[in-house]
């Protein structure tokens, strides 16, 4: 009778103690300690030719992570830079006008066809009496006519050739010259945005956690290059059992207890999920409720910065 009492007394102690265990798991939600991933891409199908830093090191911004072949893009650049110098000089050409040495030689025609005008008056005005008197024919009355007129004609042309010098460029052509070097420059601009992306950069502080690519190897466009774990501490990535879900917001500090460590470590919440992760397909009833599982961050302090990813962490619940 005293045994039987006895093993009474230890199994009603185990469901006691079980009890206790899985009410205590039932506010805590478990996950494991994450630092965002970021991963930087190619943008050209290049050779990769320097990777100066080795995998594991922490970098800060703007830190070159690896290079790619620029040979042919920098041809690409050379070739624009070329085309703004040429849309450069033609706008300073209309700009400037004519200079003054074209002015002096369209003077100077003007003058001759003013002289040739005068003679071939001269010969029409004699070839005119002479026809008048028979002593010259028609013909040649005609012939001294159209010289006449063609000289004429020719000091029309150069003097519309002077005032054309005088007057300069015309605007529309200025305007023109103008949106042609804008265009240039804008094209230059992404020439050299296409330059500079072959040179991979960290975009954020953090340690370089992969590189996927060898050193001479020709990466393909669009794969990550170099991947970073960015941030000082990492987070906590829990799920967040149903029944706790309207008790969390973000901004919220929760303790955060980490395999390894004795002492619990206090965190605030930076983001929770507002969509569960295991959704069934109809209406549930309060049984499976309490199984869907909200994703939840919770931010640690920089001073957990030494801590690695992948380490098992339990979050307490309110």
């Amino acid at each position: 009778m005293l045994l039987f009492l006895v093993r009474s007394a230890r199994v009603s102690a185990a469901c006691l103690f079980l009890a206790g265990c899985f009410g205590e798991e039932s506010d805590v939600a478990l996950g494991s300690l994450e630092r965002d991933r970021v991963a930087l891409t190619a943008t050209a199908n290049e050779v990769l030719i320097d990777l100066p830093i080795p995998q594991g090191t922490f970098v800060e911004a703007g830190t070159v992570l690896a290079q790619l072949n620029p040979t042919e893009q920098q041809a690409v650049v050379n070739q624009a830079q070329a085309e703004v110098q040429k849309s450069k000089a033609n706008l300073r050409k209309l700009l400037n006008g004519s200079r003054e040495e074209d002015i002096a030689k369209a003077r100077a025609n003007v003058a001759g066809a003013n002289a040739e005008l005068v003679d071939a008056e001269a010969s029409f005005q004699r070839y005119s009496n002479l026809t008048g008197r028979g002593t010259t024919s028609q013909a040649q009355l005609d012939s001294a006519r159209a010289g006449r007129d063609a000289a004429a004609a020719s000091l029309k042309s150069a003097e519309e050739e002077l005032k054309e010098l005088v007057a300069g460029s015309r605007p529309e052509d200025i305007d023109i010259a103008r949106a042609e070097l804008a265009a240039a420059e804008a094209s230059l601009m992404t020439q050299m945005t296409i330059l500079s992306d072959l040179t991979i950069t960290a975009s954020r502080d953090g340690v370089l956690d992969n590189l996927p690519w060898n050193l001479g190897e020709r990466v393909t466009v669009g794969s990550p290059v170099a991947v970073l774990l960015a941030g000082n501490a990492p987070y906590a990535r829990v799920y967040v059992p149903e029944p706790h879900r309207v008790k969390i917001k973000e901004g919220d500090k929760l303790k955060v207890r980490v395999d390894g460590l004795d002492a619990s470590i206090e965190g605030h919440v930076r983001w929770i999920s507002s969509d569960p992760s295991f959704t069934p397909y109809y209406a549930l009833n309060q049984s499976e409720r309490a199984r869907l599982m909200y994703v939840a961050e919770i931010q640690l302090p920089d001073s957990a910065s030494d801590l690695p990813n992948g380490v098992p962490a339990q979050v307490v619940l309110p």
